[in-house]
């Protein structure tokens, strides 16, 4: 069934959709009064609403669903800023689907890419835009928060998290296997976890070491070199493991 957010409060039972809702809806979905979607409202709970009018497009709501599809820890990745556009891209989309909470680009030292100023909103608003429609693909109860920072100590001051850790290849290298189980499974729902990815060239040994003073575990993601749009991927699909998968195998 066809998902939407919208940020209108669960009362009201009966309101007016958004117009670029409403013409996904009416236009493209070609629903009818009677036609039944999900609505995500600002309460990030899950509802399944009824068309009552087509012109302006009207819902109401039926029932509370009572569906949760969020990650049990929330997540945040600092992407080291690929240089490709498609590689954010594909990022947000995907990252999106596998329960981000929130997805920042920053400019590493070996960054190749770098976006103007006066870009920077455009680019964020395409992104935003991906994560939006990943969200209700995914059927999430919240969509990802795309942002950029400048440099990587500011998006390490702008994100502070109960655990942070670093995808570093350097540990893989030298035989780590465990710390980012070991992190895992001591966090407890509801705690915060921030990821750490360099860029194609990866990350220096300077930010590293930035890192690890400033708290920050270096974590290996096994024996494989991982490109810099599929280590989050891998990372996220590791977080899933351990906080919804594993857990009820006990």
């Amino acid at each position: 069934m066809q998902r939407y957010f919208v940020d209108q409060p669960a009362s009201p039972k009966e309101f007016e959709l958004p117009k670029d809702i409403a013409h996904h809806l009416i236009t493209v979905m070609r629903a009818q009064p009677g036609s039944q979607v999900e609505v995500v409202l600002a309460d990030h709970r899950v509802y399944l609403a009824t068309v009552t009018a087509t012109a302006p497009a009207r819902v109401k709501i039926v029932k509370d669903l009572d569906r949760n599809s969020e990650l049990p820890l929330r997540v945040t990745l600092l992407c080291g800023l690929p240089k490709t556009k498609e590689k954010p891209e594909m990022i947000v989309q995907k990252a999106t689907e596998l329960g981000a909470d929130k997805i920042v680009f920053f400019e590493s030292a070996r960054s190749i890419s770098h976006w103007a100023k006066q870009k920077q909103a455009k680019k964020l608003a395409r992104l935003q835009k991906i994560a939006d429609g990943a969200a209700e693909q995914s059927h999430r109860n919240r969509q990802s928060q795309v942002t950029y920072s400048p440099d990587l100590t500011t998006a390490l001051v702008d994100n502070p998290a109960d655990q942070r850790v670093v995808a570093w290849e350097e540990s893989a290298k030298q035989g780590e296997t465990s710390a980012l189980h070991q992190v895992l499974t001591k966090m407890t729902p509801g705690q915060s976890l921030v990821a750490v990815f360099g860029p194609e060239g990866g990350l220096t040994s300077q930010e590293v070491e930035q890192m690890q003073k400033a708290g920050v575990i270096p974590v290996g993601l096994g024996p494989r070199i991982l490109r810099t749009e599929t280590a989050p991927l891998y990372f996220l699909a590791a977080v899933s493991y351990a906080s919804e998968l594993a857990v009820n195998h006990r």
